[in-house]
């Protein structure tokens, strides 16, 4: 991951120059190890670069040989070094994953994205053209922005944080995932075309766990590829631990080929090759990572598995305080104020500055799970298997908004970067063809949330097989991020927020909020948080989409998992 800044059609390029690299700045911490521009004609690329792949040869904007295209991107190809065989006569400068993009817009134009596999956002300029083409992922696990000035109409502004843009523009737009922008037309369309888009087309075919299984596995090996130390973020929930069981197993024989076969030539591109063998260079056994309060269900849930699997954990512990503390710097990074996202990202932020610390780079995460099979408690509340797979497809859709804003702007604050094999996007067009019925939770007939999920990891009946995780940690009720640090870190948030906004002042939300007005007194705290960060500017708030949960399926208020009725450790709802 890196960050990205962009100005299209810039009168007087070369005078903007002073504010591009003074906003480009501002995103150092996503790109510490490196920063670089290019001007060509009216425009500028930005680009501050956190090396993973190819360290010696990646640096950014790159350019093509005949010097006509330039490209930033923040992101990682994964499947590059097919590309590259595709590419055979083009002149690469570098072995970075990201050159092959622009190969690909010369002979696809608008359509390249649909030949990448990976998380990128990218901007890449024709020169002799004067034409500009931009992309997002398909489901938006790296963060783009799209701004325009009412002082400079023709100018195109892109960034990979609002607050790049926030003094330049008066119309910001979160870039929509799977998305591209051409410059000839001045319009954004979408490139990314699955199966399950359509959430009206219920999915007939039932689970295969086997297939379940493998396309995770390499969903998880693509993504080990690196030349820098890496770990995993380990909660001790489900989807965490799953991913680094397969990452340990991945990174054990990676490790054992390199010993007993030296490195080869092809071993100096990290990837996966089209047979799916991993290429990689780093530690030999994974380390692990886990946050939460003083005797939190995570951290004693985390440690069993990391002694299961056989990686170097890494305990870290926060209080109350600290994380009260972070709160005005979280919101800053994040750039939202859904309170969801707030709760779980600050023990993420907390965590993502001890990993840094440690040395290391980039991560595994389990986000994208939950919305895939419907593993939010809340979904017990479904009233038929149709609007269950309906609310899937809109919780991906959206995650852009939550959990992938979180994943990606808690760890880029630190210059770590988080990848998330759920969301890949094989993995993606198995798992959101199942038959909704194999994804119901039914208690009585013993299927709990994500009941497929964990069917495809239990060995039980596969003798040869060793199991990936210890039975309790694979039939674990899920327990949401926030809540698994220590119920008691929500109870002070809301605690806070109630002596901190006063029932006055509850009752007069500021008249620019609109209709989108708190209905709670953390969500009101935070709102008045981001307005302070971002100068009450109404141009930042229309970014951002709060989670609300479904009140017509019964459900509380609060977004807390706890106070869903099936929690083992439910709150009494008033």
């Amino acid at each position: 991951m890196c960050g990205i800044f962009a100005a299209y059609k810039q009168r007087e390029v070369e005078q903007f120059k002073g504010k591009a690299l003074q906003y480009s700045k501002r995103i150092r911490h996503r790109g510490p190890d490196w920063s670089g521009n290019i001007i060509q004609n009216s425009t500028i690329l930005c680009h501050e670069r956190l090396a993973i792949v190819g360290l010696d040869s990646g640096a950014q904007p790159i350019t093509s040989p005949d010097e006509n295209f330039t490209l930033a991107v923040n992101g990682e190809i994964y499947n590059h070094i097919h590309l590259r065989e595709e590419f055979k006569s083009y002149g690469f400068k570098s072995l970075s994953d990201c050159e092959p993009i622009i190969p690909l817009v010369e002979k696809y134009g608008i359509d390249a994205p649909k030949y990448l596999d990976g998380m990128f956002a990218w901007v890449c300029y024709d020169n002799k053209a004067d034409r500009i083409i931009a992309a997002r992922d398909p489901i938006g696990i790296t963060t783009l922005y799209l701004g325009k000035s009412s002082k400079s109409p023709e100018t195109r502004y892109f960034a990979s944080e609002l607050k790049c843009l926030i003094d330049e523009c008066d119309e910001i737009t979160a870039f929509p995932p799977g998305h591209v922008y051409d410059s000839n037309t001045d319009k954004i369309t979408r490139y990314f075309e699955p199966t399950w888009w359509d959430e009206s087309k219920i999915p007939e075919k039932h689970v295969d766990y086997k297939e379940v299984r493998e396309t995770l596995e390499l969903a998880v090996r693509k993504r080990l590829m690196a030349e820098v130390p890496y770990g995993v973020l380990l909660s001790g929930g489900l989807d965490s631990s799953l991913i680094a069981a397969i990452a340990s197993r991945e990174t054990k024989k990676a490790a054992a080929t390199i010993t007993t076969e030296g490195i080869d030539a092809n071993r100096e591109l990290s990837g996966v090759d089209d047979k799916g063998s991993l290429h990689t260079t780093g530690w030999n056994r994974l380390h692990s990572f886990a946050i939460g309060l003083p005797g939190a269900p995570d951290l004693i849930a985390a440690e069993k598995v990391a002694h299961f699997i056989g990686t170097i954990h890494h305990s870290h512990t926060f209080t109350i305080e600290d994380g009260i503390d972070a709160l005005d710097d979280v919101i800053y990074h994040l750039e939202t104020y859904d309170v969801t996202t707030i709760r779980a990202s600050t023990p993420m932020y907390l965590l993502s500055r001890k990993i840094k610390a440690q040395g290391v780079k980039m991560v595994l995460s389990g986000e994208g799970s939950d919305e895939i099979f419907g593993g939010y408690l809340y979904f017990a509340n479904a009233p038929s298997a149709k609007e269950f797979h309906q609310e899937c497809v809109k919780r991906v859709k959206n995650l852009h908004y939550a959990d992938c804003l979180r994943a990606n702007k808690s760890t880029m604050a630190w210059g770590l970067e988080a990848r998330v094999p759920f969301l890949d996007k094989q993995f993606l067009e198995v798992c959101m063809n199942i038959n909704p019925e194999d994804k119901l939770i039914d208690q009585k007939a013993g299927k709990i949330e994500k009941y497929a999920l964990r069917k495809a990891f239990d060995t039980t009946d596969e003798p040869d097989v060793e199991p990936y995780l210890p039975e309790e940690i694979l039939w674990r009720q899920k327990e949401q991020f926030s809540d698994g640090v220590g119920y008691s870190w929500i109870d002070a948030l809301k605690d806070t927020a109630e002596a901190t906004i006063s029932d006055e002042q509850f009752l007069h939300p500021k008249p620019e909020w609109g209709d989108d007005i708190p209905t709670t007194k953390e969500a009101y705290w935070y709102r008045l948080k981001f307005d302070s960060v971002f100068n009450n500017s109404k141009t930042a708030a229309t970014t951002v989409m709060r989670w609300i949960p479904k009140a017509e399926w019964g459900c509380h208020e609060d977004p807390s998992g706890r106070y869903a009725t099936t929690h083992d450790h439910k709150v009494d709802q008033v």
